[in-house]
């Protein structure tokens, strides 16, 4: 069974960082982009950031920028998204989405993961 499974979600402070980890499972994401997006309560899904097979990354989203980095280590067949200085507008669930490119597009995407819930709050 092909999948991609989100962790590394939970509440954090204002301020503080999370490091979300998307590994695969029954494929290798060796020639795969990996997309992050984020869909926060009411509001509609938000591309943030992609990671090309090569390891080049486009970030989407402005109000992440100089905030959050994408990584993947294919050894592991498992990508990162490193999010530092977390505001509350952060809180959303977020997934990773597996395409052939990258794409700000989430229909573009082959495989998605079930989502991990991050919650920025005091």
């Amino acid at each position: 069974q092909l999948q991609l499974v989100e962790s590394g979600g939970g509440l954090v402070q204002p301020g503080g960082s999370l490091r979300l980890s998307c590994a695969a499972f029954g494929f290798t994401l060796d020639y795969y982009a990996i997309g992050w997006f984020r869909q926060a309560p009411g509001k509609e899904r938000e591309g943030i950031s992609c990671i090309t097979s090569t390891g080049g990354w486009l970030h989407y989203a402005d109000s992440v920028k100089g905030r959050f980095t994408t990584s993947r280590d294919n050894a592991k067949n498992t990508v990162y998204l490193q999010m530092n200085s977390l505001k509350p507008e952060d809180t959303a669930v977020y997934y990773c989405a597996a395409a052939s490119g990258c794409s700000r597009d989430g229909n573009a995407y082959d495989y998605w993961g079930q989502g991990t819930q991050v919650t920025v709050s005091s």
